[in-house]
């Protein structure tokens, strides 16, 4: 409020269900219709800058799908499309769509960080090769890469992780003993660059010239001017070769880990 709209991004999504019927998922022409009306009312704007497909969706025809993103475009309501933890041949197949429909799909939304590198070897290569960018989330490795998690001790009060008898879950995929005390050897690398480790690991991210942003988020406002302290940096690559070493027997690239992959026919 009181900023002008033009100076401002905004980005919203649209798969997940919103009610209890049929129509209230997914990414047919009535649920993305209804969907865009209902962010811009409660968004209070008239537009989105980024309207993005969270998931794909295997009950709607593709061409659907893309033909009412067209008509979103067409009708003011967002100026671009993107999609969110499609597979190689999807992101493909919809690029080449939204040329054919005169709109511009100009995003994917992965996640990606130092620990989950599953999009390095195909799904970079293609965007780059159709002219979209990554908008990564968990960058952070939802907060192991800070550092707050400590193998053999408690996790820290009120932390995402921190279970009803204050010890630290073991439900996670990153909170193995050999990934945090792996991630524990970054921190002296994180203070030589004059760094935190929650910057270092947006920092990396960003190194990536196919990353076009990181999505971070706050429980505080100083969490959040901390992470942002990131942006802009460049890494050294003896740095990076550092990190590399250290991480690397528990760095995650097989595609098939990725979890809305395998809800595919």
């Amino acid at each position: 409020a009181g900023v002008r709209r033009e100076s401002v991004e905004i980005f919203t999504k649209v798969y997940f269900p919103t009610g209890e019927g049929r129509n209230d998922r997914g990414l047919s022409r009535k649920h993305i219709t209804e969907s865009i009306n209902g962010s811009l009312k409660r968004l209070q704007t008239d537009y989105v800058d980024l309207y993005q497909a969270h998931r794909y969706d295997y009950e709607t025809p593709l061409e659907e799908t893309m033909q009412a993103f067209a008509d979103v475009v067409r009708a003011g309501k967002a100026h671009y499309i993107g999609v969110s933890e499609w597979t190689v041949d999807e992101i493909r197949t919809g690029a080449a769509l939204a040329r054919e429909l005169g709109i511009q799909l100009i995003s994917n939304q992965p996640q990606y960080s130092l620990l989950w590198r599953v999009i390095e070897k195909e799904v970079v290569p293609t965007c780059e090769e159709l002219g979209l960018g990554q908008i990564c989330w968990s960058p952070m490795a939802q907060g192991v890469l800070t550092g707050k998690y400590v193998p053999g001790q408690a996790a820290p009060a009120a932390s995402r992780f921190t279970g009803q008898d204050g010890k630290l879950k073991s439900d996670n995929r990153y909170l193995t003993e050999d990934i945090l005390t792996s991630v524990q050897q970054l921190k002296p690398l994180a203070a030589d660059a004059g760094l935190s480790m929650a910057a270092l690991a947006v920092a990396w991210v960003l190194q990536n010239p196919n990353v076009s942003a990181a999505i971070v988020g706050a429980s505080r406002p100083d969490q959040l001017i901390d992470t942002a302290t990131g942006a802009g940096v460049k890494l050294d690559p003896a740095l990076l070769a550092k990190i590399d070493d250290i991480l690397e027997p528990v760095i995650e690239r097989d595609p098939t880990k990725v979890e809305s992959f395998k809800t595919r026919p």
